[in-house]
C-alpha cells in the first residue's frame, strides 16, 4: 500500500519489475556458483570469498553482515510499527480504551523493539531446525492471510476508513475510502502522486519508496545464508530461491493490482495498515503481518550470525572475532548470534523504520553486484573447474546485474553509495596488507593468467622495432648468497623489460627418483619477494653448466617474450661473500635468509665450471645474437650510500664505449659501443640512479683532431637524446706500447686480412696485445676521478681459437683489475634509434 499510494501503479510495477531484474540477475549467479561445488556456512560470504579471494570475501563479508544486522533491525521497527499501530494509545490521548493500551513514544518503541528481539534471540539460540521449522509455520500464517486479502478485495463491500494522524495542535482526521473495483479509482491510482511519509514527515519521491520496497526483495539470500546447515545446499538453494522470487513477484504484482482498482491514494498513504480494515477478518491480517515481519527479523538475525561465525572460523580479522568461533554442543554458534543480536540492538536506536531502509538497500545491492561479479570473474576466467550443474547464466546476466545494483544503488542515495564503497575499499586495503595468505585459490590468478596468454599470442616478434626495444635479461646465478647486490643491479637495467633469474643445477635426472628443481622453487620465489625484484625464476638440469646457460637462452620466456641478454658474474678468484644476509630487506625486517639454498662455495673448493668453459658461455650466447653483460664486483656496490650520500658532485657512471683491447679499430658507432651506450644510459633513467651523472671518456691521439672527434660524438649524444659528459683523455703513451708489441705497423698485412674478413673485434687479437699493455689500460680507466659508482666497458668478441680462451679472460681479468663495480658489455643488436 505504501509503494502504491506515493508511486502509482505504473511506477509500482515498474520498481517491482527493476527490483526483480536485478535480484533476477543475482539469483541467476547464486546458483551458479552454488552448484559448483560444495558449499560450507556463510553463504553469499563463502561464495565471495572463495571465488573473489579473502579481500574481497573479508570485505564484502564485513558488509553483508551489516547488511543482515540492519535488515532485522529494519524489520524488527516494522513490526514494532504494526504492534503500535494495533495496541497503541492514540496520539492526544492519556490512557487507552479496549485494546489501544500501549503507550507511544520513541522510548517505549525502544523498549517493545527489545522485548520482539529478545524473542528472535531465543529461537536463533536453539538452533537452525528449530528456526527452520518457525520459518516453515509462519510461511503457512502468511499464505493463509494473503488468501484472505485475495478474497476480502472481491467480498467487502465498499466503505469509509476515518484515519487519525498526528499534527501541531493535537490529531488531524481525514477519511479514506475503500471503493470496491473502480475504473474511477483505477484511473486516479495510476500515476505518481508522491506525498508526505506520515511515520517519518518525509517528503516522499521514487528512489526513498524504491529503498523501502526493495526491502521487501532481500530475502533471496535467506536460503543461501543458512547453506552450512541444509542437507543438500547445492541442490535447495537454486530450487528454493528462484521458486521464492517467482512467487513473491506475482504476490506482490497481483496486490499492487488490486490495491489500486480498491482503494483511494488517501487511504493508502495515510494508513499503511489499512488491510486491517477491509479484510473480512481483520485480526487475521495482524497476525500476518507479525508472523512476516517477526520471519525477517528472525532470518537476518541468523543470516548475520553465520556469517560472522564464517569470517570468524576464516581467521581474516585474527583475534578481533575470535569469540565468535565458539559453538553449542549440537555445533550452533551461539557466541555469533549473541553478538548479532547486540549490533542489531544498538542498530534499532535508529528509531524508525524508513530512516535506516536506505542503507540496508544501499549494502545490500552491494553484496549483490559483488556476488554478481564473482559469477562473472569466474565465467570469464574459463577454468576448467568452474563447470555449474545450474546453466541458465551467461556472463551478460552477471554484467546486467552488476550494472543494475551499480545504477539503483547511487539512484537511491547516492551518499549511502559513496559511503559504503568508501568503507569496502578500507576493508579492501586491510585486509590486503594485514590478512594471512589462504589456501582457496585466487580468481584474480586465472584472469590474469586468460589475459596475459592472450596478450602473449598478440605480441608478435616479426612487428619489432628498435624504437620500442628494451633489455631483456637473463642472470645466470650459481647461489644467490654471493649475488644479491647483482640481482638488485639487474632488475634497474631491465628498464621494463623481462627479467629471468637462471640456475643450473649440475645432475642427471635418469640417476633420480624425483625431479630435484621442485622443492626448490618455492625458495627461489620467496627470494623474488623478499628483494623485491621483478623477476621470474627459471631453473634446469644439465651435466654441465654451459649446456644447462644454452638450454634456458633457447627456451626460457615464451612468444615476444624471451631474453635478449645473458648476464654473468665475472670469472676469477675471489672468494665469494654471503651479500644476501647483509641485504637491507632481510637486515631491516630481522628476518633469516630463505632456507633452501647451500653455503657459499669454500675459496679451496674447485670451481663447478673452468675458465674455458666461462669463455664458451659467452661465445654461445653471441653466437645465438645474444647481447653478453659481464658484471665484476658488483656485490662491492653499495647503492643505498652511492646514491644517498650527501656529498657533491653527484656519484657518476663512468662509459668507455672504445674496445681497449683492440686501439687499432677504436671506433665509437659501432653496434657494440651504441649498446654500451644504451645500457649505461637505461641505468641512469632507473627511477634509483637518476641523482647519477654520465661521464663518457672519448679516447684521443696526438694529431687525430680532438675537437673535431669531440664535436661527433656530441652530435651522436644530441642524436641519440643521451645526456653525458664527454671527456678527452690523451692515450698516445698507452697506444705506443701496443704497436711496440705488434707484428707490424698500423696497416700492416695481418691489420689488411682482419678488415678484409670484416672481424671488428679480434681472432688473433690477444696475441698482439701484450699485459703489460693491458695493465697500463686499466691504469688509464683507474686514474680518471672522481671515482665513480660503476664503470661500463666494452667487452670484446672471444677469440675463434678456443685455446686462446684462457689467455682472453686472463685479459679481462688484467683490464678490469682493481676497478670497481664494472660491467663488461658487448651488443650484437641494433638497439637506438633517431627517429621519432
Amino acid at each position: 500500500g505504501f509503494v502504491v499510494g506515493h508511486a502509482g501503479l505504473y511506477q509500482a510495477l515498474a520498481m517491482f519489475a527493476v527490483a526483480y531484474f536485478i535480484i533476477g540477475m543475482t539469483v541467476l549467479s547464486v546458483c551458479a556458483i552454488a552448484t559448483n561445488g560444495a558449499l560450507d556456512a556463510g553463504g553469499a560470504y563463502y561464495m565471495i570469498s572463495r571465488a573473489l579471494g579473502p579481500e574481497f570475501g573479508g570485505s564484502i563479508g564485513i558488509m553483508f553482515f551489516l547488511a543482515n544486522v540492519c535488515g532485522s533491525a529494519l524489520y524488527v521497527l516494522g513490526l514494532v510499527e504494526a504492534v503500535v499501530d494495533s495496541f497503541g494509545i492514540p496520539p492526544g490521548q492519556e490512557a487507552g480504551t479496549g485494546v489501544h493500551v500501549l503507550p507511544q513514544s520513541y522510548w517505549y518503541e525502544l523498549l517493545y523493539g527489545t522485548v520482539l528481539l529478545a524473542l528472535c534471540l531465543l529461537v536463533c539460540l536453539v538452533g537452525a531446525s528449530i528456526y527452520a521449522k518457525a520459518t516453515f509455520l509462519i510461511f503457512l500464517i502468511v499464505a493463509a492471510v494473503l488468501g484472505t486479502i485475495l478474497v476480502s478485495f472481491f467480498a467487502t463491500r465498499p466503505l469509509k476508513v476515518p484515519i487519525n494522524l498526528p499534527h501541531i495542535n493535537g490529531t488531524e482526521t481525514d477519511n479514506g475510502f475503500f471503493t470496491g473495483f473502480s475504473l474511477n479509482t483505477l484511473r486516479n491510482n495510476l500515476g505518481g502522486g508522491y506525498g508526505v511519509d506520515y511515520t517519518t514527515g518525509q517528503m516522499m519521491s521514487f528512489s526513498s519508496v524504491f529503498a523501502v520496497m526493495f526491502n521487501g526483495c532481500t530475502g533471496i539470500m535467506a536460503g543461501s545464508n543458512m547453506s552450512g546447515d541444509l542437507k543438500r545446499p547445492s541442490y535447495s538453494i537454486p530450487r528454493g530461491t528462484i521458486s521464492a522470487v517467482l512467487f513473491t513477484y506475482l504476490v506482490y504484482n497481483l496486490l499492487a493490482f488490486l490495491m489500486c482498482a480498491t482503494c483511494n491514494r488517501i487511504l493508502l498513504q495515510k494508513d499503511y495498515g489499512f488491510l486491517r480494515d477491509i479484510s473480512i477478518f481483520p485480526p487475521l491480517v495482524t497476525v500476518g503481518i507479525y508472523a512476516a515481519t517477526l520471519s525477517a527479523a528472525m532470518s537476518n538475525l541468523i543470516g548475520a550470525s553465520r556469517i560472522l561465525y564464517a569470517l570468524a572460523r576464516d581467521d581474516l580479522f585474527g583475534r578481533a572475532l575470535a569469540l565468535a568461533k565458539k559453538t553449542s554442543a549440537s555445533g550452533n554458534p551461539v557466541m555469533a548470534v549473541i553478538i548479532s543480536w547486540l549490533v542489531v540492538q544498538v542498530v534499532l536506536f535508529s528509531g524508525k523504520l524508513n530512516t535506516i531502509a536506505s542503507v540496508v538497500t544501499t549494502f545490500f545491492l552491494l553484496v549483490y553486484a559483488t556476488v554478481n561479479l564473482a559469477c562473472l570473474a569466474l565465467e570469464w576466467a574459463s577454468a576448467p573447474n568452474f563447470r555449474p550443474t545450474f546453466r541458465y547464466f551467461t556472463w551478460h546476466t552477471c554484467l546486467l546485474g552488476i550494472a543494475g545494483c551499480c545504477v539503483m544503488m547511487f539512484l537511491i542515495s547516492p551518499v549511502s553509495a559513496s559511503a559504503s564503497l568508501g568503507f569496502l575499499l578500507l576493508l579492501l586495503l586491510a585486509l590486503h596488507y594485514l590478512s594471512p595468505s589462504s589456501t582457496w585459490g585466487y580468481i584474480s590468478q586465472a584472469l590474469i593468467f586468460h589475459q596475459v596468454r592472450k596478450y602473449l599470442l598478440m605480441l608478435d616478434v616479426r612487428k619489432d622495432h628498435v624504437k620500442f626495444w628494451r633489455p631483456q635479461m637473463l642472470l645466470m646465478v650459481q647461489n644467490p648468497r654471493g649475488s644479491a647486490r647483482l640481482i638488485d643491479f639487474v632488475n634497474d637495467l631491465k628498464k621494463s623489460g623481462l627479467y629471468v633469474l637462471g640456475h643450473v643445477e649440475l645432475q642427471d635426472l635418469d640417476m633420480l627418483p624425483s625431479d630435484p628443481l621442485q622443492p626448490q622453487q618455492d625458495s627461489w620465489l620467496s627470494l623474488v619477494d623478499k628483494l623485491n625484484v621483478k623477476a621470474f625464476v627459471s631453473l634446469t638440469l644439465a651435466p654441465s653448466v654451459r649446456h644447462g646457460v644454452r638450454q634456458l637462452l633457447f627456451t626460457s620466456g615464451l612468444g615476444g617474450m624471451r631474453p635478449n641478454t645473458l648476464v654473468l658474474g665475472f670469472y676469477d678468484d675471489e672468494a665469494p661473500q654471503d651479500g644476501l644476509a647483509r641485504h637491507p630487506a632481510f637486515t631491516s625486517a630481522r628476518e633469516e635468509v630463505p632456507l633452501g639454498f647451500p653455503p657459499l662455495r669454500a675459496p679451496t673448493t674447485p670451481k663447478l665450471l673452468s675458465a674455458r668453459e666461462y669463455v664458451g658461455i659467452v661465445a654461445d650466447a653471441l653466437k645465438m645474437l645474444r647481447n653478453v653483460l659481464l658484471a665484476r664486483q658488483l656485490e662491492s656496490l653499495d647503492k643505498a650510500w652511492e646514491l644517498r650520500r650527501a656529498a657533491s658532485p653527484p656519484p657518476t657512471i663512468h662509459v668507455w664505449p672504445v674496445n681497449l683491447l683492440r686501439p687499432d679499430s677504436a671506433r665509437y658507432a659501432d653496434t657494440c659501443s651504441l649498446f654500451l651506450l644504451q645500457m649505461a644510459c637505461v641505468l641512469n633513467m632507473a627511477r634509483a640512479w637518476r641523482r647519477a651523472s654520465l661521464r663518457l671518456f672519448l679516447c684521443v691521439e696526438a694529431g687525430t683532431m680532438p675537437h673535431a672527434q669531440e664535436e661527433k660524438l656530441r652530435q651522436l649524444l644530441k642524436d641519440l637524446r643521451i645526456q653525458a659528459q664527454i671527456q678527452l683523455v690523451p692515450w698516445d703513451a698507452i697506444t705506443r706500447l701496443h704497436w711496440q708489441t705488434c707484428r707490424g705497423p698500423p696497416g700492416g698485412p695481418a691489420e689488411e686480412e682482419e678488415e678484409e674478413e670484416g672481424v671488428v673485434n679480434f681472432p688473433t687479437n690477444t696475441t698482439q696485445v701484450s699485459d703489460e699493455y693491458v695493465c697500463a689500460a686499466n691504469k688509464l680507466v683507474l686514474e680518471q676521478s672522481p671515482a665513480p659508482a660503476v664503470r661500463f666497458l666494452y667487452l670484446p668478441r672471444p677469440p675463434a681459437d678456443t685455446s686462446l680462451y684462457p689467455l682472453y679472460l686472463h685479459q679481462l681479468e688484467l683490464l678490469t683489475r682493481g676497478l670497481g663495480p664494472t660491467v663488461l658489455v658487448h651488443g650484437v643488436s641494433a638497439v637506438t634509434s633517431t627517429q621519432l
